[in-house]
């Protein structure tokens, strides 16, 4: 996935994300906790230059959440690297951590971890908005949440203003969708991200 590629005169892109060798095991240590080798020596390379849709299937247990934790940087590898942008992630600076985070999304397999069930709904799509510094104004940022959500087929006036309780669990995974779109990242990783749709 990281070769060179026709029109590149040869060159080759330095990957945006990679899982090189990656191998990650849970379990052992002290009290004597069986082992569960997630991933073995694993490698995965995404290319900003030839953004592609990489789907990863298996049965349950099979490691495809633990990649997709090492990828977002939420899980250490146990040997192995995952590198962004030519840089080991658990060696990024502060800057170039705030640009990974919002270079690389997720779309979570339950949304219902990510609502906090006091705030609106309005708060998980306004705080990117913010964190980033992604709008102009209060009105430029309304906008942009309005055209994600109909990006996503809600509708502004039916979604915001409400708490997640009052959302179905597709209107609330179809909201964090939009969340994931405002940032414009250059990868999104999905885990099951239509479970509830």
């Amino acid at each position: 996935m990281n070769g060179p590629r026709p029109g590149d005169n040869g060159q080759a892109h330095e990957p945006l994300l990679e899982l090189r060798d990656v191998t990650k095991v849970f379990g052992g240590g002290r009290f004597g906790q069986r082992e569960v080798v997630a991933l073995n020596e694993f490698s995965l390379a995404l290319d900003a230059e030839h953004p592609v849709i990489v789907a990863v299937v298996g049965e349950s247990g099979s490691g495809k959440t633990t990649m997709a934790r090492l990828l977002l940087g939420l899980e250490s590898p146990s040997t192995g690297a995952v590198i962004y942008k030519g840089v080991d992630v658990s060696r990024l600076s502060t800057r170039e951590r705030r640009v990974f985070r919002r270079d690389v999304q997720a779309i979570f397999q339950d949304p219902f971890e990510v609502y906090n069930p006091f705030y609106k709904v309005d708060h998980v799509l306004t705080t990117p908005i913010a964190k980033f510094g992604l709008a102009k104004s209060r009105e430029d940022a309304r906008r942009q949440i309005d055209e994600a959500l109909r990006a996503v087929g809600l509708k502004p006036e039916e979604t915001l203003g409400r708490f997640p309780h009052q959302l179905s669990g597709g209107q609330r995974q179809r909201t964090m969708v939009a969340r994931t779109l405002l940032l414009r990242p250059k990868v999104i990783v999905a885990d099951e991200p239509v479970s509830m749709i």
